[in-house]
C-alpha cells in the first residue's frame, strides 16, 4: 500500500522518469525496504519476539546467550542483514540491468550485481542445513530462532 500511494503518484506524474538508477533505487529504498525492515524490527523486537510468519510456525527470535527478548538493536541489525541488504542489491541490479540494456551491452559489473543479488539468499538459506543451523545475519546479531514453547495447562 505504502508503493503505490508513493510510487504510482511518482512515476504517472513524470517524477521518476527524470531520476537516475541511483535515485531511483533510494527512493525504492525508502518506500518498500526500510518500512518492511523496521516493522520485521518492531515485531521481532517487541513482547511477541516474532514477525507474523514466525507466530504462525510457533517460531521465537531471541538473544543466543540468554534466551530473552532481543533488543531493537539487534533486531535492526538483523532484519538489515537478512531483508534490506540483500533488497536493496536485488533493487540496484534491476535498475543498472535496465538503464545499461537501453545504451547496449550490459557491464560485466551489473551481472555480478545480479549474481551477488541471487547469491547472498541462496547462501542464507544454505547456512539453515549446514554448520549449527544458523544464518549469518543471526551470527553477526547475536540472534537465534527457537521453537515457542507452550506451556501445558491443567484442567
Amino acid at each position: 500500500a505504502i508503493t503505490a500511494a508513493v510510487g504510482v503518484p511518482l512515476y504517472l506524474s513524470g517524477v521518476t522518469h527524470s531520476m537516475g538508477a541511483v535515485t531511483l533505487n533510494l527512493v525504492a529504498a525508502l518506500v518498500t525496504v526500510v518500512p518492511v525492515t523496521v516493522g520485521l524490527t518492531l515485531l521481532e523486537s517487541s513482547a511477541r519476539e516474532a514477525s507474523v510468519g514466525k507466530r504462525t510456525r510457533h517460531l521465537r527470535v531471541v538473544d543466543a546467550v540468554t534466551g530473552s527478548r532481543v533488543s531493537f538493536r539487534r533486531s535492526i541489525l538483523r532484519n538489515t542483514l537478512k531483508i534490506g541488504v540483500p533488497w536493496t542489491i536485488g533493487h540496484a541490479a534491476v535498475f543498472s540491468i535496465v538503464q545499461a540494456s537501453g545504451s547496449g551491452p550490459v557491464p560485466v559489473s551489473v551481472w555480478l550485481l545480479t549474481v551477488v543479488a541471487y547469491v547472498l539468499p541462496i547462501m542464507y538459506v544454505v547456512s539453515l542445513f549446514v554448520g549449527q543451523g544458523r544464518t549469518p545475519y543471526d551470527l553477526v546479531s547475536g540472534t537465534v530462532v527457537i521453537p515457542e514453547v507452550h506451556l501445558a495447562t491443567s484442567s
